[in-house]
C-alpha cells in the first residue's frame, strides 16, 4: 500500500478529532446526571438548574454547558421521551386574509375544492389554482373583490395582472406566512423552558415540526404551539338586553327541534327556565323539556354573561344561535351580535363529589366587518401576574395608538356601566367591568380561573405574537421517558451482542485476519459516532438499527477482500502479490465500489423521502457505508502489511475452515426452470393474497391515531376493541403489544379533523372508558401525561392526518420505484449491457413482492405487528440496497471470467462465475442474518417487524441474487453475443 505514512497520519487525526467530537457528549450527560440527582426527581427544578449553569464552563476550561450541549449527539424522542408535532400553516387563511375577505363565489368554491381535491404531495396552494382555474368562467384571480385589493401594493398586482403574475405573488406571500409563523412559534418554545428544542420548517411544504425532548404536559404543548394567539378586545352586550331575544329564539326552535319530553319540578334556583315559561302557569312547577334552547342552560348569568352551559351542551347551543331564521330575530341594533364561549370551568359538586364543566355564553358588540375595536397587535409587553385577590393573571402594556383605543373603550364602559370582554382565538378570558374611570396608558389584566403554567404560556404567546394563520396540528406523537429508556436498553444490548456475534465469527472463520477485520470494525464504529457527534445529528431507535446494521456491511468489504486473497492464494501467488491483487481495481475495489454505490442510492433516496426517525436510519447507514470503506480498505490493510513485511504467514482461513465453499460446481443455470417456476408460484400467491387479505395498512398510509397503553394487569384485547369502539362510535381496534397487559389501539376517529380540543376529547374518551381496569387513583393526567418512571397508561401515542398520510404513502411508491430505477440505470452505465440491469431490477422486484405477499399472508397471525409504516419502507428500500449488492458481486464476477479466460460453454463460465463467489455471499449473508437475529430478539416490539422483513429479504435477497438475477441475465443475452462469448472460451473448464 503506498502512502502508508498518510494513511496513518489521517486514520490517527480523524481518531483523535472523533474522540474530542464524543467527548462533549459524555461531558453533557455527566451535567445532566447531576441535574437529574439535584432535582431529585423533579423535571422544573432540573431545567431550572440546567438554566442556571448554562453559561458555566464546565469542559476544558473554555466550554460552558450551552456550548457542550450543542456539539452532543441529541437523542431522539423515542429514546429520550418527549412530543413531537408537524404543524400545517393554514394556506387557506392566508389566501382568505389576502383577498380581504372576499366572498367571491369562484373564490370560495376553489378554496373548498382544493382541501377535497388535494393529492398526495400537492400543496393546497397548487390545488387552489386548479379549482380556481376550472370554477373561474370569466373571473381572474386579480378581480377587484378577491386579490387587487388594499392588500397589495399596485407594484405587486393590480386588476391588470394576469393569473400567472397573481400566482407567483401568492406563493411569496404564502412562504412569507410559514416563515412568519416558524418565528412566532420558534419564540414560544424558547420561553417554554424544554432542554435542546428542535423547531424546523419541512422544505417548502408548509409545514414546521417541532421536537421537544423531555416535554410531559401533552394538552398544554399542543394548545401552546397549535394557538393562534388572535388577541381581540370587544365590548359585550348585557344579559338583560338579550334576554328578550333568547325568550323569542326558545320559542321559535320549539316549532322545529324535537326534544325529549322529561317532567321534573324546576327549582327555585333554576330562574331562567321560571322567567322564560308561560306567564299564566306555575312559575314555580315548570316542565323541562319543553324549551330547546333553554333547557340546555345550567342557569342564568348576569352582567355580560347571557347563561352558564355545559361543555356537552355548547355546541347544540351554538347550532342554534347561527341558524337563519333565529338570527332573524335579533333587534335591528344587535343584528351583527356575536355569540362566543368563554373559558371552560371545573366544579366539584359537594354532595356527590363529582365533576363537571360548564362554560358561560356571551354577546360581542360586533359588526358588519366582523373586525374587533382593538386588535392584539398592539400589545408590546405581556407578564404573567397575579391579580388583587392573589389570583394568577397576566398584564399587557399596549403602544400609543393601542392606549388611546383602550382609553375610549373603557370610557365607554364606564359611563354606560357596560363591560369589556378580552377574547383569545375567539375564546372570552374576562369581561371585565370599569367602575373608575376610563383606563389610560394602555396598561390591561387579564383574569380568570387561571393556573400558574396558564398565564406563563399565555405570557409567552402574547409576548411572541400571532400566527398568521390557523396552525393544525398534522402529525403527532408523544414517548414516555421510561419507554425510551427501555429502547435504549433494547438497542444497547442488539448493539453489544451484535457486534460480539460478528467479531466471533470474523475470528473463527478467516483466523488472525479476522482480528484485523475486527480492529477496524472498532475503529468504524468510533469514526462513525465521531461524524454523528460533528453533524449533530439526532440518535433514533431506527438510528440504532442501522449501527447494528453498520456492524455486518463493515466486514462486508474485508470478507470480499479476503475471498479474493485465498483465491489469488490458491493460484500460487506470494502473500504479498495475493494482497496486491486482492485490493486492486481488477480483484476486489471494482466489485466493492459497485456493490456499495447501489448501497448509497438506495440509502440516499432513503433519506430524501423518509422523515424523522427514518432519515436518522438513513443518517447512520449512508455514514457507516464511508466509514466501513476507510477502515475495511485502508485500517485493516496496515496490519496485513506488517505481516507481509515481517514475513509471517497470513492464510485468511482457519484449519477448521480451510477448505469451506471451495470446489462448488453446482449448475445455478441448469435448474432455472425450476427457480423460476417456485419464484412465480410465490409473486401468483402473494397477488392473491394482495387482492384478498390485503396490507395491515398503518396509521402513516390511512391516518388515524395509536395509543400504546400498558395496563395493571392483563386485559382482553376483544373487549377493549368493543368498548372503545361503543364509546367512539368508530371502530377501535386493539392489538396485544409485546406483553399481555399492553395493548396498541388504533383508530381513525375524527382523524379529518384538527384542533386541541379534538385531540383532548379522544384523550378523554379513552381515560373514561379505560380507566375501569386501572387502580381508583389514577388521574386523567398521570394517565395521558408523560413522566419519569410511568409504568402504566399510555406509553406512546401518535396521530397522522388524513393529508400528511396521502404525501406519505406518494412518498414511499416513488421511493420504492425510484430506487429500482436509479440503481437500474446505475448498472447500465457500469456494466454497459441492458441485460444486466434487467437482471438485477427483476431480484429485486421478485424480493419486494415475496416481502410484502409474507407481511399480506401473515399479518394477521405473527405475535409480532406487520404494518406497512414508514419503518416498513425503510426496510423495502434497505432490502433492495443488499438484494443489489449480492448481484453486484456476482454479476462482477461474470463479467470477468466472460472477459478472462475461463475455458467452456457459456453456461459453465456463469456457473463458474457464481460458485466462485458463494463463499462471500454466505458469508456477508450470514453475518447479516446473525445481526438482524439479534436485533429481531433484542431489539424492543416497536421496530420488530421492520427487523423482520429486513431479515427476510436479506434471505430472499440472497436466493434471488444466485438463482433469478443471473438466470435472466443469460436468458436475455442474444445469441450471436454467446456464440462470440464461447468461441473465445473453448475447450474444457
Amino acid at each position: 500500500m503506498q502512502n502508508k505514512g498518510l494513511v496513518k497520519f489521517f486514520a490517527i487525526l480523524f481518531a483523535l478529532v472523533s474522540i474530542y467530537q464524543l467527548s462533549f457528549t459524555f461531558v453533557a450527560n455527566k451535567v445532566k446526571s447531576d441535574a437529574k440527582t439535584f432535582a431529585g426527581g423533579n423535571p422544573e427544578k432540573e431545567i431550572k438548574y440546567l438554566d442556571s449553569i448554562g453559561k458555566e464552563k464546565v469542559f476544558l476550561d473554555f466550554f460552558t454547558y450551552n456550548d457542550v450541549k450543542d456539539k452532543q449527539i441529541n437523542k431522539g424522542l423515542d429514546l429520550e421521551g418527549g412530543i413531537n408535532v408537524i404543524l400545517q400553516i393554514s394556506v387557506k387563511d392566508v389566501l382568505v386574509q389576502l383577498s380581504n375577505n372576499s366572498k367571491n363565489p369562484a373564490f370560495n368554491k376553489a378554496l373548498e375544492q382544493a382541501k377535497l381535491n388535494q393529492r398526495g404531495n400537492q400543496s393546497y396552494l397548487d390545488a387552489f389554482f386548479e379549482a380556481f382555474d376550472a370554477n373561474k368562467g370569466t373571473t381572474k384571480l386579480a378581480s377587484p373583490d378577491i386579490f387587487a385589493n388594499r392588500n397589495f401594493d399596485d407594484s405587486e398586482l393590480n386588476f391588470n395582472s394576469t393569473d400567472a403574475e397573481v400566482q407567483k405573488v401568492l406563493r411569496r406571500k404564502v412562504d412569507e406566512s410559514v416563515e412568519s409563523a416558524f418565528g412566532v412559534l420558534r419564540s414560544r418554545i424558547d420561553k417554554f423552558g424544554v432542554t435542546q428544542p428542535n423547531i424546523a420548517k419541512l422544505g417548502q411544504t408548509g409545514r414546521i415540526l417541532i421536537e421537544l425532548p423531555g416535554a410531559k404536559d401533552v394538552d398544554r404543548i399542543k394548545k401552546l404551539v397549535s394557538s393562534k394567539a388572535e388577541l381581540e378586545f370587544w365590548e359585550t352586550y348585557k344579559a338583560e338586553e338579550l334576554g328578550g331575544f333568547l325568550q323569542q329564539a326558545n320559542e321559535a326552535l320549539k316549532a322545529t327541534v324535537k326534544v325529549d319530553e322529561k317532567v321534573e319540578l324546576a327549582k327555585p334556583a333554576d330562574s331562567l327556565s321560571q322567567l322564560l315559561s308561560d306567564k299564566d302557569k306555575d312559575s314555580t312547577a315548570t316542565k323541562k323539556g319543553n324549551n330547546p334552547l333553554v333547557d340546555k342552560f345550567v342557569s342564568l348569568g348576569g352582567g355580560p354573561i347571557l347563561a352558564i352551559v355545559s361543555t356537552k351542551d355548547t355546541a347544540t347551543v351554538s347550532s342554534y344561535l347561527k341558524k337563519q331564521e333565529i338570527r332573524a330575530l335579533l333587534p335591528g341594533d344587535k343584528r351583527f351580535a356575536k355569540f362566543v364561549w368563554g373559558k371552560p370551568v371545573v366544579s366539584v359538586d359537594e354532595k356527590t363529589k363529582k365533576e363537571s364543566t360548564t362554560v358561560e355564553l356571551y354577546a360581542l358588540k360586533g359588526n358588519k366587518d366582523d373586525i374587533a375595536p382593538l386588535g392584539g397587535g398592539v400589545i408590546v409587553d405581556a407578564r404573567d401576574t397575579f391579580d388583587q385577590m392573589g389570583k394568577p393573571a397576566v398584564s399587557m402594556q399596549m403602544n400609543g395608538a393601542g392606549g388611546n383605543v383602550w382609553e375610549k373603550l373603557t370610557n365607554n364602559a364606564y359611563t354606560q356601566k357596560g363591560y369589556i370582554a378580552i377574547a383569545l382565538d375567539n375564546v372570552v378570558y374576562s369581561a371585565p367591568g370599569v367602575t373608575s374611570g376610563p383606563i389610560a396608558g394602555g396598561r390591561s389584566e387579564i383574569t380568570g380561573s387561571f393556573d400558574v403554567a396558564e398565564t406563563k404560556d399565555l405570557a409567552n404567546v402574547l409576548r411572541a405574537g400571532k400566527l398568521p394563520a390557523t396552525a393544525e396540528i398534522i402529525q403527532s406523537e408523544i414517548v414516555g421517558p421510561s419507554l425510551g429508556q427501555k429502547a435504549i436498553d433494547a438497542g444497547t444490548t442488539s448493539s453489544i451482542v451484535g457486534f460480539l456475534l460478528v467479531c466471533l465469527w470474523m475470528v473463527f472463520y478467516y483466523g488472525r485476519a479476522g482480528w484485523y477485520a475486527n480492529v477496524a470494525l472498532l475503529v468504524n464504529l468510533l469514526f462513525l459516532f465521531g461524524i454523528l457527534a460533528s453533524l449533530g445529528a439526532v440518535l433514533t431507535l431506527p438510528g440504532i438499527a442501522g449501527i447494528v446494521l453498520t456492524l455486518g456491511t463493515a466486514v462486508d468489504a474485508n470478507i470480499i477482500i479476503y475471498e479474493r486473497a485465498k483465491e489469488e492464494l490458491r493460484e500460487g501467488k506470494t502473500l504479498g502479490d495475493a494482497v496486491k491483487a486482492s485490493y486492486g481495481w481488477k480483484g476486489a475495489m471494482r466489485s466493492i465500489i459497485d456493490a456499495n454505490v447501489t448501497h448509497v442510492l438506495t440509502g440516499a433516496i432513503l433519506f430524501i423521502f423518509g422523515t424523522g426517525p427514518i432519515q436518522g436510519f438513513a443518517t447512520t447507514l449512508l455514514i457507516g457505508i464511508f466509514t466501513s470503506l476507510f477502515t475495511s480498505i485502508f485500517i485493516a490493510r496496515i496490519f496485513i502489511d506488517k505481516d507481509i513485511a515481517n514475513n509471517r504467514s497470513l492464510t485468511f482461513t482457519t484449519p477448521l475452515t480451510k477448505n469451506w465453499f471451495t470446489g462448488f460446481h453446482f449448475d445455478f443455470i441448469g435448474i432455472k426452470k425450476i427457480s423460476y417456476i417456485f419464484s412465480t408460484v410465490v409473486v401468483v400467491v402473494s397477488c392473491v393474497s394482495f387482492y384478498f387479505n390485503g396490507l395491515d395498512e398503518g396509521v402513516d398510509f390511512v391516518g388515524g391515531r395509536t395509543f400504546q397503553v400498558k395496563f395493571d394487569k392483563p386485559v382482553e384485547p376483544t373487549q377493549v376493541s368493543e368498548e372503545l369502539s361503543a364509546a367512539f362510535g368508530v371502530a377501535v381496534e386493539a392489538k396485544v403489544f409485546g406483553d399481555d397487559d399492553q395493548l396498541k389501539l388504533t383508530t381513525k376517529y375524527k382523524i379529518k379533523e384538527d384542533g386541541v380540543e379534538v385531540d383532548k376529547e379522544v384523550n378523554e374518551k379513552l381515560f373514561n372508558t379505560l380507566k375501569k381496569y386501572f387502580n381508583g387513583d389514577l388521574t386523567y393526567d398521570n394517565f395521558i401525561n408523560t413522566y419519569d418512571g410511568k409504568q402504566v397508561g399510555v406509553l406512546q401515542a401518535s396521530k397522522v392526518g388524513a393529508a400528511i398520510s396521502a404525501d406519505i404513502k406518494t412518498n414511499s411508491f416513488w421511493a420504492v420505484i425510484g430506487a429500482m430505477l436509479v440503481v437500474g440505470l446505475y448498472l447500465v452505465i457500469s456494466f454497459r449491457k441492458w441485460q444486466y440491469s434487467l437482471g438485477a431490477i427483476a431480484a429485486v422486484f421478485h424480493d419486494v413482492i415475496f416481502v410484502l405477499g409474507l407481511y399480506s399472508l401473515l399479518y394477521k397471525y405473527m405475535p409480532f405487528h406487520m404494518e406497512m409504516d414508514q419503518h416498513f419502507i425503510a426496510a423495502i428500500l434497505t432490502v433492495i440496497g443488499y438484494s443489489m449488492n449480492d448481484t453486484v458481486i456476482v454479476f462482477d464476477r461474470v463479467r470477468e471470467f466472460l472477459a478472462g479466460n475461463v475455458k467452456g460453454s457459456f453456461k459453465d463460465v456463469v456457473n463458474a462465475s457464481i460458485n466462485t463467489t458463494l463463499s462471500r455471499t454466505i458469508n456477508t449473508s450470514l453475518t447479516m442474518i446473525l445481526v438482524l437475529l439479534i436485533m429481531f430478539i433484542f431489539g424492543g416490539e416497536s421496530i420488530r417487524g421492520f427487523i423482520f422483513a429486513m431479515l427476510v429479504g436479506i434471505v430472499v435477497g440472497t436466493y434471488s441474487s444466485l438463482f433469478i438475477a443471473t438466470p435472466i441475465l443469460v436468458d436475455t443475452i442474444k445469441k450471436k453475443d454467446i456464440e462470440e462469448i464461447e468461441s473465445r472460451h473453448k475447450g474444457e473448464a
